[in-house]
């Protein structure tokens, strides 16, 4: 941020005079950059020392971001206690358990509690966490048992507010490959033939040992990837892609298709679809969707998000061969709240036999009411392998995910593209036609490429333009959505069917509100606190009220709050409404939260945390993902 803003200085909020801080310097807080930062810093130095004759060297500049972030300690299996235990049960494993069965010896170690009552208790009469919660002294007996609620039975069970919850029997048939997908393997054999050698590869049976030692995403060479112009064909080859004309030339039937069903034509081949009276539809005019938002946009943020009046949700990315190896982290991006009447899933990959068995299982084992393909992720790891925003490039392998998935699938299909992968090279207005006819339900535009990333602001005419090529198919708009203002303009100078915000609402998750009430809210620090404290109680029901599961809500409060911090208040700012690309210089708040609430500094972050959350852990560590945070 800077010190003062000038009448007219572009990309700076403008801020009553009464409020700014004009001699205000920041100071690096060398506890968040990072050790390479800091060498950098320490050589700069000494060259200002050694050199007393010339100029000084050149000041390094903290930007950019902040990467191989640290991750967070994770405790001992010593550590814990046994979840035998914990139920007040005897443990089977006996002797040969590798957590502790002492509690009294757990007890003088585990950290003070904090607070003195259990969100879980008080929720649903009883706290599976028992003696490990950090507020067990709430429903803790003397004798160390765990205290259940007379109108326990008369509550509903926390498990059944929550569904899509990968079963044991679900990630064992998985492991194996005894998962029955002859349905996914009856599309696949017909649409990509040269798929079928893959199968031949892959081992029988695939444990959680083999997952561990599986390649990562950095070890995996890089797909090239055409850019697809405008008079270019509309079948773009890349390695590893089957050629055209790959496709089979006899009329294709597929077992067990019904009277009635729809019909899809691939290259010059016909392929039964899913019959259309089977396909659930959903209704996905002028509706609010909260963007799938990769480790913000998780169950807890949605729980918020769809109080302040979000219609849509969808679940983080989940990359689609980790869930066909049946991952426990991965189907948990999978899971959806009672409150989240309209959710899907969003998923990414690169080839259609992945693609369409993991489809098919979703359908078939999980509650969810569409299915998006991620065809917008711009981070390298993700498009060197042919996935996410590459997709916009491999036109005919997308054809044919989007064929076989439809085939296997009985809730609509969406698509999440961007403008193109190039600047100045849209490419989206020659994609939208061929996904309309391919037979996808909607398709999202982000209204910028994948290069672009977030150095200027969206293209919504672009988005007017695709909107006029997609139709009668929906078309939602996306990108500096952050006002009702700017809500209102976009959806009637483009004509979108619908509109998705993503960084609007992690700056201020009222804005779904502020749109549907058509005013500014100016909301109050206390107000804000309280929407923070939902957070955490969600966040400890959701990933537990243990030491680990606090320690989670605070790794993804901190997360949040790296975002919540740049909201500018409504009664602080001389021109409303704010604008997403416009940073405010240093002010102050009407109230002292206030004022820490719009703190760029981490530091001040993890006070919040620690308000909400207690003390933190000795030895704890987090790194922002901005460098420039890193100032205080």
């Amino acid at each position: 941020m800077a010190s003062e803003a000038s009448e007219d200085e572009p990309g700076v909020a403008k801020i009553k005079k009464e409020f700014l801080l004009l001699d205000y310097k920041p100071v690096l807080d060398t506890e968040f950059v990072s050790d390479a930062v800091l060498e950098q810093l320490e050589t700069e130095r000494n060259e200002n020392t050694e050199n007393t004759s010339g100029p000084p060297s050149k000041r390094i500049k903290l930007k950019g971001r902040n990467k191989h972030r640290p991750k967070g300690r994770k405790m001992e299996a010593s550590e814990k206690l046994c979840q035998a235990y914990v139920k007040d049960r005897d443990c089977s494993f006996g002797d040969r358990c590798k957590f502790s069965h002492d509690k009294a010896k757990f007890l003088e170690t585990k950290p003070e509690d904090i607070g003195k009552t259990c969100y879980l208790f008080d929720t649903y009469g009883k706290c599976p966490y028992g003696v490990t919660c950090r507020f067990a002294k709430s429903h803790i007996s003397e004798d160390l048992k765990n205290v259940v609620k007379e109108d326990f039975d008369q509550k509903a069970p926390r498990e059944s507010h929550v569904s899509n919850v990968l079963t044991k029997d679900l990630q064992v048939a998985l492991w194996k490959r005894r998962y029955d997908f002859s349905k996914s393997d009856k599309i696949i054999e017909k649409i990509c033939p040269r798929s079928n050698n893959q199968k031949k590869r892959l081992p029988k049976d695939i444990g959680p040992e083999q997952i561990q030692g599986s390649p990562q995403v950095s070890d995996c060479k890089p797909c090239e990837v055409k850019n697809l112009e405008p008079e270019d064909s509309p079948v773009i080859i890349s390695n590893n892609i089957a050629e055209e004309g790959n496709f089979p030339d006899k009329p294709v039937d597929v077992e067990g298709a019904t009277n009635g069903a729809s019909t899809i034509t691939l290259g010059t081949s016909v392929i039964v679809d899913t019959p259309v009276a089977e396909v659930k539809q959903v209704d996905f005019s002028d509706k609010l969707y909260l963007a799938p938002l990769t480790t913000v946009g998780n169950l807890p943020f949605r729980r918020i998000c769809k109080r302040y009046g979000a219609d849509i949700t969808c679940g983080e990315m989940a990359v689609v061969t980790n869930l066909l190896q049946g991952q426990q982290s991965e189907w948990a991006l999978l899971k959806r709240h009672e409150s989240e009447d309209v959710f899907g899933v969003q998923l990414c990959g690169g080839f259609p036999d992945s693609f369409t068995r993991c489809a098919q299982v979703i359908c078939e084992k999980m509650n969810v009411d569409f299915i998006d393909i991620n065809c917008g992720c711009p981070i390298d790891l993700i498009f060197n392998k042919g996935e996410g925003s590459a997709l916009m490039g491999r036109q005919q392998k997308f054809e044919q995910i989007i064929r076989s998935m439809r085939a296997v699938m009985d809730v609509p299909l969406t698509v999440k593209i961007r403008t193109g992968i190039q600047d100045n090279k849209n490419i989206a207005h020659t994609l939208v036609p061929h996904l309309r006819d391919w037979g996808v339900a909607m398709t999202t535009l982000h209204g910028r490429s994948r290069q672009q990333r977030y150095t200027k602001l969206a293209d919504w005419d672009y988005i007017h333009e695709c909107a006029v090529a997609a139709s009668p198919m929906p078309l939602f708009g996306n990108g500096d959505i952050l006002s009702y203002e700017d809500a209102n303009m976009h959806r009637q100078q483009t004509g979108v069917s619908g509109l998705m915000i993503a960084r609007g609402a992690l700056i201020k998750p009222w804005v779904f509100t502020e749109i549907k009430e058509q005013r500014h809210w100016d909301i109050r620090s206390t107000e804000r606190l309280d929407m923070l404290r939902d957070y955490v109680n969600y966040g400890l029901d959701h990933w537990g009220s243990d030491h680990q599961g606090v320690e989670n809500t605070r790794k993804f409060l901190l997360e949040w709050l790296s975002f919540l911090h740049r909201y500018i208040p409504v009664g602080v700012l001389e021109r409303v409404p704010q604008q997403i690309n416009e940073r405010p210089p240093y002010y102050q708040g009407r109230d002292d939260l206030e004022t820490l609430m719009a703190s760029p500094n981490c530091g001040d972050w993890i006070k919040i945390s620690e308000m909400l959350l207690g003390p933190v852990p000795s030895g704890f560590t987090f790194l922002p993902k901005h460098k420039a945070n890193a100032y205080k």
